[in-house]
Formats: structure tokens, sequence, C-alpha cells
């Protein structure tokens, strides 16, 4: 028997979920209401009033249908289906009052604010405001609030819809944004004048519809019609966010999330919105070569030719770096192979099984936590680990999940049970009857520093059997974006990192920065660096090739979760720059390994060919289950893969904002905080 309710909308018959409010309903007859304070995320506020519709039969005022529901309309004359309007004289008026009302103290800002041309604000006093004003009392002005170096205020815009204040206490989790006071006098305002402490701050800039709250970092640089738009994804963690990243000219401007209701929602970190800075920074923009020590410029066929000679009768090891995409990864595997050598992408001493997709990218979807009621962390802090899954996190935790924790304690922004730090509360739990939850959905969430240390594959055994004793999912929480596609592709040696630098004489680096390699004074091998950015690697590179960074070539990434996600190119390489597969097939016939491709397409459908799901794109492969043996564990406590949210790859490292945001955020944990 179906639950749906037919009403009315504008002469519209359409049938709706009686507990949907009669925005949401409007919505689904395809009809748009204006609104400011309603957001379908957030909770619901009603006090903009600008969504107002005409309920037939109702009260002789209108309604504000972001607070009314569906069954509460009450049926028309002789059982007709209630009937609601958004176009009648009555909600016109009604709707030009509340906009007169808005603009009695708005500023008139609109040529030098930041949010012209893609403010609600201005849309909607397009269709209901009015070009005069009755009023001739002096504007109210507010002071302007500190809220860091991310988001910048002008609180005389602001129309207290408290988009901010909600998300930053549901969504965020965290209470440092209110509203004081009444009437004219109410405010938007900060506990204490404090900066806000969340990794997600930035997204309440999206949020507010008018001027109030803008980009900092962004402020007057660019208007939004001169700005050129490309949809891509995100790879400053492994969650994939989708993402859109607006040019100006060969400059990435500013960076903004995308919807997609199975990875990032709507929201974006903070990382990821603003490391835009490092990418024009400390790059890498013409071939090196090292000579007597020092690295001086070379032209690329020298430095291809530098680096075939280095490369033949000698051992080689590739490793893959953190940012790497998938058609590089593979190309680099098939290069190194072809002169024998071994690839690897387990940097970080993760003792991830080879060809065992359920043991490195897991059996859960990331949405999966929605409808999850037991939540199980081990050896993660997904607050800085991915910022963005952890806010789901704790939006099933307020819908009622149980969250526990194996692992250092931390605020996470939820309650959780603490097991304890160290391998016996794993141990422990797993002795435990689970079969009480059985029928009860839920996920275990495996971090990268649970499986870094030397009994990693044990860590992830005791995982994967607390899933089947308790019938729950699982999802392996990776921090580098090309960590599952390289996986996937095979880049992988016996026995791990160690065992492919032990003895090699030739390191090809593909953007491996955060490896430690022996300098050629202690019998280190000679390293190639095929990287953006100068860090780490290029410091201890023998040739550097300089490669192109995510914005700046089209690239194939597969997400924490296993789905394969499509990078597009939105800007340029700088100089001498090259994408990462055309640096490799221009070196293969240097080495007498010609690579069978000319072009990306060709590469692409040889990959595909190799890994089929890959085609796939935006889709989540079923993972067979293959347990892992749970060995013995060791007895040190889990740490953290991730110290330093703000500094985790080169392109952050060569961000001045990131730099200023990590000082902050050590300043917060170090300083002491008076009682007064």
């Amino acid at each position: 028997m179906s639950n749906l309710r037919t009403i009315k909308i504008d002469d519209q018959l359409i049938e709706v979920d009686p507990n949907m409010t009669l925005i949401q309903a409007c919505e689904q007859a395809g009809i748009e209401v204006p609104r400011f304070c309603y957001h379908e995320r957030l909770s619901i506020a009603g006090n903009c009033r600008m969504c107002l519709v005409e309920v037939v039969g109702g009260p002789p005022k209108p309604a504000a249908s972001c607070a009314m529901q569906v069954k509460d309309l009450r049926p028309g004359p002789d059982g007709a289906p209630s009937e609601v309007r958004t176009n009648s004289p009555m909600v016109k008026k009604a709707r030009e009052g509340v906009m007169e009302f808005l603009l009695i103290n708005h500023p008139l800002d609109c040529p030098i604010c930041d949010q012209g041309g893609e403010c609600d604000l201005q849309d909607q006093a397009m269709a209901y405001g009015v070009d005069f004003s009755r009023y001739r009392e002096p504007k109210r002005a507010s002071e302007e609030l500190n809220l860091g170096p991310l988001v910048e205020t002008h609180m005389t815009r602001c129309i207290s819809c408290t988009r901010c204040v909600r998300f930053t206490t549901e969504v965020a989790g965290i209470t440092q944004m209110g509203q004081t006071g009444r009437g004219e006098d109410s405010e938007i305002t900060s506990y204490l004048n404090m900066t806000l402490d969340s990794n997600l701050q930035g997204n309440i800039i999206d949020l507010c519809p008018v001027g109030a709250l803008v980009s900092k970092p962004y402020s007057f640089t660019a208007r939004p019609w001169e700005l050129s738009k490309t949809e891509t994804i995100d790879v400053m963690d492994a969650l994939g966010s989708s993402i859109r990243v607006d040019t100006k000219g060969r400059e990435v401007m500013r960076i903004l999330p995308r919807n997609h209701d199975g990875v990032n929602e709507e929201w974006i970190s903070d990382k990821t919105r603003f490391v835009w800075d490092g990418l024009r920074r400390q790059r890498l923009d013409r071939p090196y070569v090292r000579e007597n020590g020092r690295l001086r410029p070379a032209t690329w066929p020298e430095a291809l030719e530098v680096t075939a000679s280095a490369m033949k009768g000698r051992k080689v090891t590739g490793l893959v770096g953190d940012l790497a995409p998938v058609e590089a990864v593979f190309a680099l595997k098939q290069l190194v192979e072809a002169v024998g050598g071994t690839v690897e992408c387990r940097t970080d001493n993760a003792r991830l099984p080879a060809g065992n997709r359920s043991g490195y990218a897991g059996t859960a979807r990331i949405e999966d936590i929605d409808s999850a009621k037991r939540i199980l962390l081990i050896g993660t802090n997904p607050r800085t680990e991915a910022p963005v899954l952890n806010a789901r996190i704790r939006k099933a935790w307020t819908h009622g999940a149980q969250v526990a924790l194996v692992g250092e304690a931390a605020d996470l922004t939820y309650d959780y049970h603490h097991f304890g730090a160290g391998r016996d509360a794993l141990a422990n739990l797993l002795e435990q009857d689970l079969t009480n939850t059985e029928g009860t959905p839920g996920i275990v969430i495996v971090g990268q520093g649970a499986l870094r240390e030397a009994d990693g594959a044990a860590v992830l055994g005791h995982a994967m059997r607390i899933c089947e004793a308790g019938d729950c999912k699982l999802l392996i929480l990776h921090t580098a974006a090309a960590r599952v596609g390289a996986m996937d592709v095979g880049a992988v040696t016996e026995g791990g990192l160690s065992a492919a630098i032990d003895g090699a004489e030739v390191v090809y680096s593909l953007g491996a920065d955060e490896v430690e390699i022996a300098p050629r004074d202690q019998g280190g091998p000679f390293v190639i660096y095929q990287g953006s950015h100068g860090d780490r690697g290029a410091h201890r590179a023998d040739v550097i090739l300089p490669a192109a960074c995510y914005t700046e070539e089209n690239g194939l990434f597969v997400n924490t979760e296993g789905r394969p996600q499509l990078a597009m190119r939105a800007n340029f390489a700088p100089g001498e720059a090259k994408e990462n597969w055309a640096i490799l097939r221009a070196l293969s016939p240097m080495l007498g390994k010609t690579q069978p491709w000319q072009s990306l397409a060709e590469l692409r459908r040889e990959l595909v060919a190799a890994v089929p799901h890959l085609a796939d794109i935006d889709e989540v492969p079923e993972n067979g289950w293959t347990p892992v043996e749970a060995g013995p564990l060791g007895a040190a406590d889990f740490r953290p893969a991730i110290r330093d949210f703000y500094l985790t790859n080169p392109i952050a490292r060569s961000s001045a904002l990131m730099g200023q945001l990590s000082a902050l955020a050590a300043g917060r944990t170090t300083s002491a905080l008076a009682a007064e």
C-alpha cells in the first residue's frame, strides 16, 4: 500500500511523501521556490520567510514552505487534494515585502562585493525587489569578525539566515559560532572572538547567500564571469571529492565543491579548497641534471638521454608517489619491468595485500556510513585523514549510530566508545561475542596508521575477522589518492618498500616525496625524479623531469572505496613541464622498449584491457571477500597516519597559506588558555 499523498501545486497534481516539506514537494514538481535560510543538508530554521507560499483553504496568510510538511495540509472540499500556490498575488506581495525588509540595512556593496555575480540576494532582488526604498533611516553597521585566515567577514551584509551557525554546529561539529541579540540588534558572532577550529570551515563561504562570508585568499582577484570552470576531482586525500577548478588564463584562482551524494555530498576540506596557491609556487618548469654535486638546467633530450643511460643494465626500482594518476603508474610499471626492475606504490610501508581488493579497497561504499548503526574505527583519526568522511560519520552518529575507536584518542567531533589505544584492545575486541549485532548494519574503518607497522597484515586480518563475526562491511581509509589505483594495476613488489629499495642501483621516483633514500656519497642509488614541485624528492634527485600536477593533465584516479574517477585538465603546466604519461612514453624508445601507444586514449585502452573495472567511471565494483590471515599482533599502540593535516604532500608544502594554517593549528595545541 502506497504512503504517497496527492497534492496540487500551481494546478499540477503530484504524488509526494507526506513527510516532505512543501519546499521539497515544489522542487519535486519542478517549481523553484526562493529561499535564503533553507538548505537541504541543514536543519530547518524558518527565519528568512522568503519561501512563502499560499495554502488554499488554510489561514488567510502565506505559510513558510520550508517549515510546513505535506501531512499538515488540510484536504480540499469533498476530499479534494490539498492545494498550494506559489505564484499567486498574495505570494508575490508577501515575497516583495520580505525582500524590502531584507534590503533595509543591506549596504549597496554590489560593485565591490566578491559575491557579485553569484549572489542569491542579488538574484532574488531582481525578481522581487523594487527600484526605490521607502526608508530614510541610516543603515545598521556591524563589526567584522576575525574567523581566521580563510573566511573574510562583512557582517553589515548579513541577513541572519544562520546557515553558517547551523553548518559549524551540525556538520563540522564545532560550537564557536552563534547568534546574539534580538531584532535589529541580532548579529552572528563567534564565542569570545575565537577563530574557527575546523578543517571544513571554508564551506560556510559557499553556504552564505550574501557577501557576508567570502574567501579571504580569493578576495578581489577575479569575477565569476572571467573564470573558466572545469569539473574534476580532488587528490589532497583519497576520498576523491568532486570539485570545480576555476582558472583565469593559466592560473588557478579558486577551487569549489561539486555535489556528489556518494562521495563528498557537497562539502570539501579546507586543504582541498585553499591549496591552489601551492600550485604556482616551487614549480619544476625545466629538466635538471646533477653534475659535480649540483643540479644544472638541461634540455629534454639531454635529460632523457642521461636517464636512459643510467637505467640501462642496472637494477631499477620504480616508486609511485601519492598524487600519480593511474595511467602514469601503468606506464611506469611497464617501462621498469621491461628493463627487469620492479615497482612499489606502498611507499609508507602499509601492509596492503597485493591482488586482494577486499583487503586494500574493502567492501563498503562511503555512503554505507549513512545507514550504519555501528561504526568501528581502527588506527585512524578521520578528522585529519579525511575531514569530509568524518562529517559523514558525525551525521550517522547524530542519527543514532554507535561509534567505537581502537587507537589514539582524539577529538573527532562526536562521542565514541574508546576500547583502547593498542593492539591488545583489538585482540580483546575479537574475543567478545559479536553475534548479537547481526542484522544491524555495521562498518569497520581501518586507517593506514594501523597497517604501517610490521604487524600491519595481522591487524588487517583481525579487522576482517571482526567484520565476519559482527556481520560488518570493511572500508580501508587511505591517505594517498594514487594508492588504490596503483594497487589495481599491480604496482607492488614482493616484500614491500624495503625489498624494492634494497640493492637498487637506480630509483625512478614518480612523485614519491615521502621516501627517504640514502645519499649517493653513502652508497645510495641514482635517483630520477619525475614530479611537479621542488620538494624532498627533487632535492635528492640526480635527474629531474618536470611533470604536470593534478589540475594540468587528464588522469584517472581510484578513491579509497575503489571508485574510478576522472580528473580533467583545467590549466597548463608551466614552462617545459610535460604530462606524466608523455614523459614515460618519450623515454621508452631511448631504452629500446618503445611503448605501444601514442596518445592518452590509446594508453587508456591498454590499461582497461589489463584492468577492466577501471572502465566503469564513478562506479564502485563489488569486491569478493578474501580474508587475510590474522597473525600474531605486536604490543605497540596505534599511531595515526597523519600528524599535520595541512602539510601532507608537495603541493600543500608549497602553499604559503597551508604553512600558516599548520602553524596556527600547532599553536592551538601547545599554547595554554587562561581560565579567566
